[in-house]
């Protein structure tokens, strides 16, 4: 893995990241809960194959999420954005570490509402947290990681410059899941020379 000098940056990433149409912003724990909810309601279906967490989803799981956000952010360990289409929550994104990944690596990850995917949302988003990811101290290189049978999850890293790192065994946990997991990495260098294009 190619190692650059950590370059002095802010503490982390922006709270609200405006993108046109759509805006990445921190969750505002409780005041979000009851939209923030409606929408994974409204998603279960779309989310049940790939996403573990949906076999205990519930309101107070919800509130449990969204209450911990803050104190994720403050210690670093993940940056949780509402993905605001028109003004209404329809997904999740952030950067997050891995206890098993090096301090310099961080991973991105996202789902839609199924009303809005195929619009490039989820593409958007990622790209605007590397460049979140790569303006802090210490990030070297940002993850995407996914079944590879879900295609849609990794035709984003694609796009955006990431190549496979590797392919690893995991527990399937969700029902589509194959037990294997996709790991794309995007470099800084890779991400400069990507931006170039």
């Amino acid at each position: 893995m190619e190692r650059t000098e950590p370059q002095a940056g802010p503490a982390s990433p922006q709270p609200v990241i405006a993108l046109g149409e759509v805006t990445l912003r921190r969750f505002a724990g409780e005041a979000d809960l009851p939209e923030f909810f409606t929408v994974i309601e409204e998603s279960l279906e779309h989310l049940r194959p790939w996403m573990p967490w949906v076999a205990e989803h519930s309101r107070a799981k919800t509130a449990e999420y969204l209450g911990a956000r803050a104190d994720r952010w403050a210690s670093g360990q993940d940056y949780a954005y509402a993905i605001v289409l028109d003004g209404a929550i329809v997904g999740a994104t952030g950067l997050y570490r891995r206890e098993d990944s090096p301090a310099d690596v961080l991973e991105i990850g996202y789902w839609l509402h199924p009303a809005v995917t195929g619009r490039g949302l989820a593409t958007r988003a990622a790209a605007a947290l590397v460049d979140e990811a790569f303006r802090l101290p210490g990030i070297a290189c940002v993850d995407i990681v996914h079944d590879p049978a879900n295609r849609a999850s990794g035709a984003v890293p694609a796009r955006l410059g990431f190549t496979v790192h590797l392919r690893r065994t995991a527990e399937a946990v969700a029902p589509a899941e194959s037990g294997e997991e996709q790991v794309w990495r995007l470099t800084r260098a890779g991400a400069a020379a990507h931006a170039r294009r």
